[in-house]
């Protein structure tokens, strides 16, 4: 696939990263010298120097016989205006432009976009994105990660072993025979920073992070064998009035009445923006390292902080200062990847990367075949992607375990009909089924394969 990626970024370099090692034919367009060096040296891709939108430098990239364009520069407007001027000179098939500002994206815009106006064929929105991840994870607390799968009904759940784990040391096929009636299955292991797939006789042992596949209705039953039985926060902090933590307010007051929300923005005049918005919740404006305002925000009787502020340190040490006061549980959004790996020496439950979140959103519409849903996990070493199985697809119409899979994946559930089902080595897969996969990097081209519609199918 040719793809041609306009900006240089955080997201637009994690992005071209990805395509790259698998082997597509990728040009970046930025119009830093610096950046563009920067990627060209780490990359195995084109990069020119130009501003995104103009069509010479377009037709510089190979705008002409390019399969997809990824619009992901610091602009709205030029990303929008790259995406029309891509479609209109170049006829390019898929153009995806990553759009920020909230007003371009109210629901009485909806027809902005798409052909016959501005035509782009997937907005992508960080904010947002990242605000719905946040609701998930106080949906579901106890768990540092959560994705969604068809429509819902199906949850990918990354959990910490901790030293108590009841399940912690025992065969994973003797937790099968344990709880038969359970439907959920264990798909992925970190253990070391290391991710694997693990086999019916490997164990989860203390300090291991585990991802299991399940019933959205047996989540909590399945946290509850890990030790995490940890009731859904009722008092909430937020750290940050930005767009992200202003819309997980609202959305907490829409949908959830009996939490009593508290932000914290040190911008007088966003703080106050916040407050004429809000219903119930209560804005303080100051800032969030200030001890004296955090005891008046009651951060000892709060049971969740979330910092959402967009620097980094300040959100790991508010996370911090939260724990030591006497919070139970820390949330806090981190752009620099770099400081991942310390976020459990740092007493952080969990932690949003908004590149990770907006690169795996990508990836989405860029997977060929029956893709429906695509979530990059644990910094990209794996995706969970769910697939809808065609009749001419190889797992369809034998039993799993005489199926060819490729090593490095694993089947957590499969939805048919609406209807959420175990796989065992017995289940036979039908054409229609909705098939939830953890794959690692390194084979998530060989599920692609699995489920492309061949040309004997038309």
């Amino acid at each position: 696939m040719k793809v041609i990626v306009c900006g240089a970024g955080l997201v637009g370099f994690g992005i071209a990263k990805q395509l790259a090692a698998e082997q597509n034919d990728v040009t970046v367009i930025d119009k830093s010298p610096e950046l563009v060096q920067q990627i060209a040296d780490q990359l195995d891709v084109r990069a020119i120097v130009g501003h995104g939108a103009h069509p010479d430098v377009l037709e510089r990239a190979g705008a002409a016989d390019a399969d997809m364009l990824i619009a992901v520069t610091h602009y709205d407007e030029v990303n929008m205006i790259a995406c029309q001027v891509a479609h209109s000179l170049f006829n390019v098939p898929t153009k995806v432009a990553r759009i920020r500002a909230q007003g371009y994206l109210k629901p009485v815009w909806q027809d902005l976009f798409g052909d016959a106006r501005l035509a782009i064929d997937v907005v992508i929105s960080p904010e947002l994105e990242v605000a719905r991840t946040v609701l998930r994870r106080l949906a579901v607390p106890g768990a540092f990660d959560v994705l969604d799968f068809s429509d819902g009904r199906v949850n990918v759940v990354g959990v910490s072993v901790e030293e108590d784990c009841p399940i912690a040391n025992t065969p994973l096929r003797q937790l099968t025979e344990l709880f038969p009636n359970l439907r959920a299955r264990i798909v992925g292991i970190a253990r070391n920073n290391e991710l694997f797939i693990p086999a019916s006789a490997d164990e989860m042992r203390a300090g291991d992070e585990v991802y299991f596949a399940a019933d959205a209705k047996d989540v909590r039953r399945t946290l509850a064998l890990f030790g995490h039985e940890d009731k859904e926060a009722r008092r909430v902090l937020i750290m940050g009035a930005g767009n992200i933590g202003l819309y997980v307010a609202q959305e907490l007051e829409k949908h959830h009445p009996g939490v009593k929300v508290k932000l914290i923005e040190q911008n007088r005049e966003r703080a106050m923006v916040a407050a004429d918005l809000l219903k119930r919740a209560i804005v303080l404006n100051g800032d969030g390292l200030d001890l004296d305002l955090l005891s008046e925000a009651g951060i000892g009787e709060t049971e969740t902080m979330v910092a959402l502020t967009n620097d980094d340190q300040a959100n790991i040490l508010s996370c911090v200062i939260a724990k030591r006061e006497g919070c139970k549980r820390t949330m806090s959004l981190v752009n620099n990847r770099t400081y991942a790996p310390f976020m459990r020496a740092f007493g952080i439950d969990a932690f949003l990367n908004p590149r990770a979140v907006t690169v795996s959103n990508v990836l989405q519409h860029v997977r060929r075949g029956r893709i429906h849903g695509l979530r990059a996990v644990h910094d990209g070493a794996a995706e969970v992607i769910e697939a809808e199985a065609m009749e001419t697809s190889q797992l369809v119409g034998q039993p799993l375990r005489d199926a060819e899979l490729p090593d490095g994946m694993r089947i957590g559930m499969v939805v048919r009909e609406g209807e959420v089902l175990v796989p065992t080595g017995s289940t036979e897969i039908m054409a229609g089924d909705r098939v939830i996969i953890f794959a690692r990097a390194d084979v998530v081209r060989k599920v692609e394969q699995m489920f492309r519609v061949s040309l004997a199918f038309f």
